[in-house]
């Protein structure tokens, strides 16, 4: 038993605390070998909100904008039964759940729980993965001698996070990333799940297949178009079939995910940031036009191309990043078929995320896009397609670098990119 339930159950503190120091690794415990945990905080945003207003615990309450064009950065799960969820319109979230409280963001007292969240989580392990403000994956295979089974350490962690700050998380337990993350959405809220390696294939295959890593809308449509609904009938279609209808990585990356098989380790936050390129702009004044926000995403998906190109990298996990007025900020990806360097398939991936969002005429003041899961592009195949001319976009990237190293960056530009900028000048 962790430290608070020992003094729940009548213990004196500093007994309970020297009872709680002594733990043993128990053999035959279920977690045993579910060395990688998935931390997800509940609610996160709207429950640091509430800290300060514990008279609306249990009651609706939306975290977000006030003004009509505001937009939802989280909701506490009463708020959720109706339907609302984060970056929905606030005028849309009012008409689901007219009777719900409306806190305005906090952005420094997120950050400040958040640093101390992840102090805790690093206190325990040094291989911590920290996805945002409210997830991490950790790896525990090298501290269950000191602290015991994985299950009695996730047990210890959500107790202290309670306990330290007030707030609430769920874990989940299991062999790899992609397994853990799916637990802990299932233990939500305020639990842990343990999906043991012998249980994977009959917790996967029930799921719908947007429960799969990288699988977004258009990836479930085209599992779709074949028929295939669950994880499971996922699993049972040859790999040959997956790879010929999304591409040879993504077929591939379907297929070993549906038999719970996930290569990636947990690796530290600073290695993650070295795996990924971006950029983001602040508007000199906040904008509500579409078209104004997508040229600047286009200028951010070419710039960060550029990147990838210089410093011969690759990437298939587009991240498009949201800032609104009043500095909610909201991120959504889509991991694409294969790696690319190309601003093409960047701006298309982001683009793409940002009709997704259904936005209307929201101000927003910063845009970004980032290109996660880099690897050397020299160690990708490239996979050619029926239709595809000898030469093509590819060799038009190349031959901008070119004449941008020659005569300055920006020598060669999308022609939309030389209308005058919100507050400032065209290029």
């Amino acid at each position: 038993m962790s430290r608070r339930q020992l003094e729940r159950a009548g213990l004196d503190p500093a007994v309970a605390a020297s009872v709680a120091g002594l733990r043993e690794h128990t053999p035959g415990d279920a977690s045993d070998g579910c060395t990688v945990l998935h931390v997800d905080m509940d609610a996160f945003y709207a429950s640091v909100s509430l800290l300060d207003r514990p008279d609306l615990r249990g009651k609706p309450v939306i975290v977000g904008g006030g003004s009509s064009r505001g937009v939802v950065l989280s909701a506490t799960y009463e708020a959720r039964r109706s339907g609302v969820h984060s970056a929905m319109s606030m005028s849309r979230a009012r008409r689901l759940c007219p009777g719900a409280v409306v806190l305005p963001p906090d952005p420094d007292r997120y950050a400040a729980v958040s640093a101390a969240v992840v102090a805790l989580l690093t206190s325990v392990t040094p291989v911590v993965e920290q996805l945002g403000m409210d997830e991490a994956f950790l790896d525990v295979s090298g501290a269950v001698r000191r602290s015991g089974t994985p299950l009695q350490i996730a047990t210890e962690l959500r107790d202290r996070v309670a306990d330290e700050q007030g707030i609430t998380c769920s874990v989940g337990l299991a062999t790899t990333k992609a397994v853990a993350k799916l637990a802990s959405g299932r233990a939500k809220p305020d639990g842990a799940l343990v999906v043991p390696a012998d249980q994977v294939v009959p917790f996967l295959h029930p799921l719908p297949t947007s429960a799969l890593w990288g699988v977004g809308e258009r990836t479930q449509e085209a599992l779709a178009r074949l028929g295939l609904h669950t994880v499971g009938q996922v699993a049972h279609t040859p790999s040959t079939t997956l790879r010929r209808a999304l591409g040879d990585a993504l077929g591939s990356s379907m297929h070993e995910l549906a038999w719970g098989r996930d290569p990636r380790p947990v690796v530290t936050s600073a290695a993650v940031a070295e795996k990924s390129a971006g950029a983001q702009e602040t508007f000199a004044v906040d904008v509500d036009d579409p078209e104004v926000v997508l040229r600047e995403v286009l200028r951010m998906s070419e710039r960060v191309a550029r990147h990838l190109r210089r410093d011969g990298h690759v990437g298939r996990t587009v991240v498009l990043v949201v800032r609104f007025a009043d500095f909610t900020t909201v991120t959504r990806s889509r991991t694409l078929r294969e790696a690319t360097d190309s601003g093409r398939d960047v701006y298309a991936a982001a683009a793409a995320l940002w009709a997704a969002m259904g936005l209307q005429r929201a101000r927003i003041r910063l845009v970004g896009v980032r290109v996660e899961g880099l690897v050397d592009a020299d160690r990708v195949p490239r996979q050619l397609r029926l239709d595809e001319p000898e030469r093509g976009w590819r060799e038009a990237d190349r031959a901008v670098d070119a004449a941008g190293r020659r005569f300055g960056s920006g020598a060669v530009t999308p022609a939309s990119l030389l209308l005058p900028r919100p507050g400032g000048k065209g290029r």
